[in-house]
């Protein structure tokens, strides 16, 4: 997996697509304790029609380069190093896709507005008031310091409790890949930079204050909004979906029906077919001024 440095370090990311495409590039961003592989099949769905897309390794808690002392982690500080990704890479009219924290980091690329980001899709994800929803609140508290982070996860070990409704099986309806999971596990097990990262990073978020605002200015957002959410979400409800497409200027909702939070894994080809639907033929021209 390639590697581009960014202030504050090093970060992983995985590209997908024909490089001469000339339709919009779409950036995915994940959210915590899952890598960018939870956007693998879609990313390789959208290659299939011609669409290049970014996924990188965000610094949140399954990782494998752990960041500066001095890097912001707040999640408006992990917005700016998408942007800083996007402008490394060249990128402009991006289209920006996120899940679960990864849709709250996702929002604040916006807030304020970035020529790179000319509009978004939404998974279910995290939104005003809610971030993150009960019982996520909790487990975010638990991991506030670094130490006891290890003895936390270790139990991840099992696959077994990986995919039981105590671990990752709680956000999917399809069967998860042991692979996949042990390596979104592992950083946080044996990393003691991954468990500082994450730590900083829930810390960050429990003493948050603007995702209500950030959300609320999506009316402010000139760039169209989608939103593929599962009505079957326990914790990312649908009416947060509907909420959100009642703030923006310009915004489609699409239901999945009984679909959970990890759509990307459940749905990894239907969201494609909405992306691609969403996403322009070709990239728009910057205006002068």
């Amino acid at each position: 997996m390639p590697t581009i440095d960014l202030p504050h370090g090093k970060l992983r990311y995985r590209a997908a697509g024909p490089e001469g495409s000339k339709r919009p590039p779409v950036v995915f961003i994940h959210g915590f304790l899952v890598s960018n592989t939870l956007w693998s099949k879609t990313a390789d769905a959208l290659a299939e029609v011609g669409i290049r897309s970014y996924a990188p390794d965000l610094p949140l808690g399954s990782h494998s380069l752990p960041l500066d002392d001095s890097a912001d982690q707040t999640p408006r500080g992990v917005a700016r190093r998408v942007l800083a990704f996007i402008e490394a890479m060249g990128l402009d009219d991006v289209t920006g896709v996120g899940n679960d924290a990864g849709g709250a980091v996702a929002q604040f690329l916006i807030d304020p507005a970035s020529s790179g980001v000319g509009r978004l899709v939404l998974t279910n994800c995290d939104a005003f008031d809610e971030f993150p929803p009960a019982p996520f609140d909790t487990i975010f508290k638990s991991f506030k310091r670094p130490g006891p982070i290890r003895a936390l996860m270790a139990p991840m070990r099992s696959t077994k409790i990986r995919h039981s409704p105590a671990g990752y099986g709680l956000l999917v309806g399809k069967p998860l890949d042991a692979e996949q999971t042990r390596a979104w596990a592992e950083p946080c097990i044996t990393d003691a930079g991954v468990r500082k990262d994450a730590a900083k990073f829930v810390t960050a978020v429990d003493a948050d204050e603007e995702m209500n605002g950030v959300s609320e200015r999506l009316s402010e957002f000139d760039g169209p909004l989608l939103l593929v959410w599962g009505n079957g979400d326990r914790f990312f409800k649908v009416e947060l979906a509907r909420r959100l497409a009642a703030t923006a200027k310009d915004a489609k909702l699409v239901e999945i029906e009984g679909g959970k939070t990890f759509i990307p894994l459940d749905e990894p080809e239907r969201l494609a077919a909405e992306i691609d639907g969403f996403v322009p033929a070709t990239v728009a021209e910057k205006t002068a001024g």
